[in-house]
């Protein structure tokens, strides 16, 4: 007997775990295939899963839907790593906030959100505090929060703009589709973000992307200040946040 049969033979919570275990094993399952899988019935097994996409922990697609993993799960496996990931990246931020004499920021996903999980503070004497450690924002609002949803998967964009916009307008009227998808396409073409007056007047700040090995955006490091710090600084700022992409490349490299 698998694994997930024996786990489904327990409590509701144990259920969960027997389908978390299928999926850890392979993944996109249809409905039938998790059903015989793990041996609960179709009704329990769909009543499981709609709960679970519901909240973002299993991802439904297709047609017949198949299913696995969501964004909370990949947000859990990210951040079972953070203390390495902090470590690992605060040298970046210290450098960055010498270098600039403002706030540096490290983010990682967690659904259609960014939290702001370590930073580090320059000695320049007007610092933002708008972004604490633990602080969560819908992806696209700020600079860090922009760089993860524009190197996210494009299958992901038009959904991920619709949710941000649909809990964020009032709060960042600057901030329109318009906006999000020209910023995104700059992004790239520049393989960095930087944003102006767009979340908040005055404000700017600019941001680039951490990779995992292979090639999927795991974080974004970013600098966020008075507007004319950033934008005087661009080319400055740009350079350093892309070479201290390039030292976190390799430290990941040679952590393996």
């Amino acid at each position: 007997m698998s694994k997930a049969m024996k786990l489904a033979q327990g409590n509701a919570i144990d259920k969960v775990c027997a389908i978390f275990s299928l999926l850890s094993e392979r993944a996109p399952l249809r409905l039938n295939e998790i059903s015989h899988a793990t041996g609960l019935n179709r009704v329990t097994a769909l009543r499981i899963l709609d709960a679970l996409s519901k909240n973002d922990f299993i991802q439904r697609s297709g047609n017949p839907p198949r299913y696995t993993f969501g964004p909370e799960v990949t947000a859990m496996a990210v951040n079972s790593r953070l203390p390495n990931l902090r470590e690992l990246v605060r040298p970046s931020l210290l450098r960055m906030a010498d270098l600039s004499g403002d706030v540096a920021l490290l983010s990682v996903r967690s659904g259609t959100e960014a939290i702001c999980v370590d930073r580090m503070t320059g000695d320049y004497p007007i610092s933002s505090r708008m972004m604490e450690i633990g602080t969560r924002r819908p992806l696209a609002i700020g600079a860090g929060s922009m760089a993860l949803l524009a190197w996210a998967p494009t299958s992901e964009h038009d959904a991920i703009i619709e949710i941000t916009l649909s809990r964020a307008a009032e709060s960042y009227p600057r901030l329109t589709r318009e906006v999000i998808v020209e910023q995104i396409q700059l992004a790239r073409q520049k393989g960095y973000v930087m944003l102006l007056d767009v979340v908040i007047e005055k404000l700017g700040g600019i941001a680039c992307p951490i990779y995992d090995l292979h090639g999927n955006v795991i974080a974004a490091i970013s600098v966020t200040a008075l507007r004319e710090r950033i934008a005087d600084r661009e080319a400055e700022l740009a350079a350093a946040l892309i070479q201290e992409q390039h030292r976190i490349k390799m430290m990941l490299k040679q952590g393996q």
